[in-house]
């Protein structure tokens, strides 16, 4: 199955959240097992050089794709959430959003300073959330080896602003504003 079949499963839905935004839905990638399989298939395929020893996932999609290719890879799995819903003690990053501003966590034991990682979430648009993750990485002595991306929105910036970060995305959507 070629990955124009993925990229054509994403819905296009204008005027969400707001007038003007294109939003890129992967609801059908999740509900269809074949696209599903798929996805994770490629995921795994953009690591596969790397030999990481966790796979983070960022809250809350990041989860999904996440745990799954850890699982696939074999590897244990690190959410990374919003401040407030992890149980044990945890380090955090504050950082800004387009409107306001966030706060992630991760518990401070899930991974130890030196080791190598892999950050997957679904979308890179601004960097914003992935850059937070980065340093939430930074505290703790861990190395992200790559963040990785189901969809990508290029035009938005996202990929330099993670830098000096590997980033790799299946695939990409331009005109992320329409008039």
């Amino acid at each position: 199955m070629p990955e124009t079949d993925l990229a054509r499963a994403v819905r296009t839905i204008p005027d969400f959240p707001k007038p003007g935004v294109l939003f890129r839905d992967i609801s059908p990638l999740l509900e269809d097992a074949v696209l599903f399989h798929k996805t994770i298939q490629l995921l795994a395929a953009e690591c596969s050089d790397l030999h990481p020893s966790k796979i983070i996932g960022i809250d809350a999609r990041g989860f999904i794709f996440g745990a799954a290719l850890a699982y696939k890879l074999g590897l244990g799995f690190v959410p990374v959430r919003k401040k407030g819903k992890l149980p044990s003690h945890t380090i955090s990053h504050a950082y800004d959003l387009e409107y306001g501003s966030a706060e992630l966590e991760i518990h401070s034991d899930s991974i130890r300073a030196g080791e190598a990682v892999v950050i997957v979430d679904d979308l890179l648009a601004t960097g914003g959330t992935a850059g937070a993750v980065l340093k939430l990485l930074d505290q703790i002595g861990a190395k992200a080896l790559l963040a990785l991306f189901v969809v990508e929105l290029p035009d938005l910036g996202g990929r330099a602003s993670l830098a000096p970060c590997e980033v790799r995305s299946l695939m990409a959507f331009g005109d992320q504003v329409h008039s």
